[in-house]
């Protein structure tokens, strides 16, 4: 039978998070350097390692719960009063600004 007290459990876990995150949100990130993207799914996944190693995963996934919560905090309150949809990003014009993306990619 297979157990899910293992650091695999854990790492699958993270893996799982962030592909669905990239797949609902990843519109979001779309002029990020890959480089920045992979470097930023590497660290979640050694840091939660490391707090389930060191602590517990209730404390692991409640750090990874906060990033949750400050997502939503995010697109749903900042985007918006900022006059961009939280879930389109939408106008991109002023989702680019806020970024500090160059505008001509938008003609691409």
């Amino acid at each position: 039978m297979w157990n899910i007290n293992t650091y695999w459990f854990d790492f699958a876990m993270v893996s799982l998070i962030y592909a669905i995150g990239n797949i609902v949100m990843g519109h979001f990130e779309e002029h990020t350097p890959k480089w920045r993207r992979i470097l930023k799914y590497l660290l979640t996944i050694v840091v939660v390692i490391l707090i389930v190693h060191y602590s517990n995963r209730y404390f692991a996934y409640g750090f990874l719960s906060l990033f949750f919560l400050f997502a939503i905090y995010i697109h749903g309150y900042v985007l918006p009063k900022k006059g961009i949809n939280g879930l389109t990003g939408e106008p991109k014009d002023k989702y680019y600004e806020l970024r500090g993306w160059d505008k001509e990619k938008l003609k691409r």
